[in-house]
């Protein structure tokens, strides 16, 4: 788009600012209502009006209608995981759960492999516009799949409910979830989750030009070794509930301690550590199966354990707005560290304090939920 004139870097900057923040708003604000709505109606919805904001967005040039659609698809978006957590809450019980917690959250994984390939093939042949039509037909598609396969809540069939509903459902459940967003230990885990995305998200964004800068590879190579965070990242969301519910009896503290300082391990090897194609690239391993654990224990399934699972929507949107917050942040705090001089003509970039950052982060999040090691353990 940039290449084609459409919109300039600064534009698109703003553009893809503007969705980190209605994406965070909108997932506090679905997990809020998710709790309440039919949940099969609700992600169908917010799918299928994706979908048509996608096309929109193919047939769209003007910068303010681009901002706005932009918005709209990350509120529509955000729809997905509350309800998601929710049907997971309601249908399995707490043994359970985060095995089947896992298998869901590895969607985030494969779902940015199928679109960057996916989506580098159809712009390759097609044009950018294609990139986002075609996203916008496979949208709407999976919608009428979900409105044919994706069940509501178990007592909508007749069925047992894995936690029963309240003898007041209105009042409770508007109680419940005001006892959420008073829950100190829930915005504990919601701070730790933020500071997880900081590292996360630096080096996603800023991992491959602090590689050619710091490092000296080339593009093609720092790009191949970032890659493969998001690689190894599959195997660790999809094991992640695995470990937890069967090598410590559903706790999450424990595994989540251990996953942490391996990331907060990696983060240092891969900032500090000399240039080196095999440490940079077991760094970066490591880092994504931390990664993916950790993006089920942090980005929501602690706070769900640690809840009323009547509100799991909610824990869930409290924790969503916090990371996708920290998410946005971490991009201006970075670019005003990196350091930037002028020798001889010649631009050179210091990403010290910024490593800093990202480290330290990332120590942040596994010494936070360590603040409520017994109360994490007694979920259980």
């Amino acid at each position: 788009m940039a290449r084609d004139g459409v919109f300039d870097p600064a534009e698109m900057g703003m553009i893809g600012s503007a969705f980190f923040i209605a994406y965070a708003v909108g997932k506090l604000l679905s997990g809020l209502l998710a709790d309440r709505v039919n949940v099969r109606m609700f992600m169908v919805v917010g799918l299928a009006a994706s979908g048509a904001v996608n096309l929109l967005l193919g047939f769209t040039t003007a910068f303010w209608a681009f901002l706005v659609f932009w918005c709209l698809n990350g509120c529509f978006q955000s729809f997905g995981a509350p309800s998601s957590v929710v049907t997971l809450s309601r249908w399995f019980h707490d043994g359970e759960r985060g095995t089947f917690y896992g298998f869901w959250s590895a969607s985030h994984n494969l779902g940015e492999a199928m679109t960057f390939v996916g989506t580098a093939m159809i712009v390759a042949a097609f044009g950018w516009t294609w990139g986002f039509r075609a996203a916008g037909i496979a949208c709407l598609a999976m919608s009428v799949i979900l409105w044919i396969l994706l069940p509501d809540r178990p007592r909508t069939y007749g069925l047992r409910e894995v936690c029963p509903p309240a003898s007041h459902p209105a009042f409770s459940m508007t109680r419940r979830q005001l006892s959420v967003l008073r829950n100190g230990a829930v915005w504990i885990i919601a701070g730790a989750s933020a500071c997880f995305y900081v590292t996360r998200y630096a080096v996603n964004s800023w991992g491959i030009f602090f590689l050619e800068v710091e490092k000296g590879y080339s593009t093609a190579e720092a790009s191949a070794l970032v890659s493969l965070n998001a690689v190894a990242g599959i195997l660790g969301t999809l094991t992640s509930g695995l470990i937890s519910d069967h090598l410590f009896q559903g706790r999450r503290n424990v595994p989540a301690l251990l996953f942490g300082i391996l990331y907060a391990i990696a983060t240092a090897q891969f900032v500090l550590g000399p240039a080196d194609p095999l440490l940079d690239g077991a760094s970066m391993c490591v880092f994504g199966v931390a990664l993916g654990v950790l993006l089920v224990y942090l980005g929501g399934l602690i706070a769900v354990d640690l809840c009323s699972k009547e509100v799991s929507g909610t824990a869930l949107g409290v924790v969503g707005i916090a990371s996708y917050v920290g998410a946005a942040v971490q991009d201006v705090i970075s670019g005003w560290l990196v350091e930037s001089t002028h020798v001889n003509g010649t631009v050179t970039y210091d990403f010290h304090a910024a490593g800093m950052l990202w480290i330290g982060a990332a120590i942040a999040s596994f010494l936070l939920p360590a603040l409520l090691w017994n109360k994490t353990a007694n979920a259980h």
